[in-house]
């Protein structure tokens, strides 16, 4: 720390004191005035000799060096006034600037004291951590294949169509799907198939889930004919078109979907109740 490393590229300048203080100085005084103070505050406020102080302000005549002079006298300290640490014992030749050594002396300590704490709290950091704590990396659960197979089982009988590799659209649903309902994902394939007219150009199950494409809005629109497929799969008899109405029988009963209706409410044909909802 005792290594002469305070060397503070930028001074700051009260502008009110210094016009104050050279308002009577001629313009070629006040040049030689800034001259030597920035001299001085790059040497870290070192005392400088009048010599010094003529090449420093280029004084190439007999009047550069009075006005030096005068300035010198005026706002520099000659000597061992203070403790300043010149050189040689010959100090009566040396100048400093008493307002720039003590701006000087005042942020060596600041910035001491500053790079102390942050080495402190540094050591307080590395004595706390350990070196050999390692950060957890979470390691996610998966769901058990026992329970994920008959999962996906029961999606696959549901299928009206089943495209594909049955192994290879198990592993995409293990991956894709295990957090859904098996009835809900069946719904949204058939559907698709339902859209598709020319069946060789219908994706493989596995595909499609690997494209999760049970996610596209179109997938998750019901349509007429799919919704009377899977009325006559959950034992319902479809009769047949009439008007603006399917309609089906079931265990000796009646029952009418109006093609309009985009919820597809499934009514009581005798009284138009509704008896449940195509989901």
């Amino acid at each position: 720390m005792d290594k002469e490393i305070n060397k503070f590229h930028a001074l700051q300048l009260f502008t009110d004191t210094f016009a104050a203080e050279t308002v009577h100085l001629t313009n070629e005084a006040i040049g030689i005035y800034i001259r030597l103070i920035c001299f001085c505050w790059t040497k870290n406020s070192k005392p400088f000799t009048t010599e010094s102080a003529y090449r420093i302000c280029q004084c190439k005549s007999e009047e550069c060096k009075v006005i030096v002079d005068l300035v010198l006298n005026e706002f520099f300290k000659c000597g061992d006034d203070a403790n300043v640490g010149v050189l040689n014992n010959d100090n009566e030749n040396y100048w400093w600037h008493k307002r720039l050594t003590a701006e000087h002396d005042y942020l060596t300590a600041k910035y001491k004291a500053r790079s102390e704490a942050g080495r402190k709290g540094g050591l307080a950091k590395s004595d706390n951590a350990s070196s050999k704590m390692i950060a957890p990396i979470p390691i996610p659960k998966p769901i058990p294949n026992k329970l994920i197979q008959p999962m996906f089982d029961k999606f696959w009988s549901l299928l009206d169509i089943k495209k594909g590799s049955k192994h290879l659209a198990s592993k995409k649903y293990a991956l894709n799907c295990s957090d859904m309902i098996p009835e809900e994902v069946a719904v949204s394939f058939n559907r698709y198939a339902s859209t598709v007219k020319d069946k060789e150009f219908l994706a493989h199950v596995s595909t499609w889930i690997n494209q999760r494409r049970f996610e596209d809005e179109d997938n998750n629109k019901p349509d007429i004919n799919n919704v009377i497929s899977r009325l006559v799969k959950l034992g319902y008899h479809h009769v047949g078109k009439n008007g603006t109405f399917e309609r089906f029988t079931k265990k000796g009963k009646n029952y009418k979907i109006n093609r309009l209706d985009k919820d597809f409410m499934i009514l009581d044909d005798e009284d138009d109740k509704v008896v449940s909802k195509i989901v």
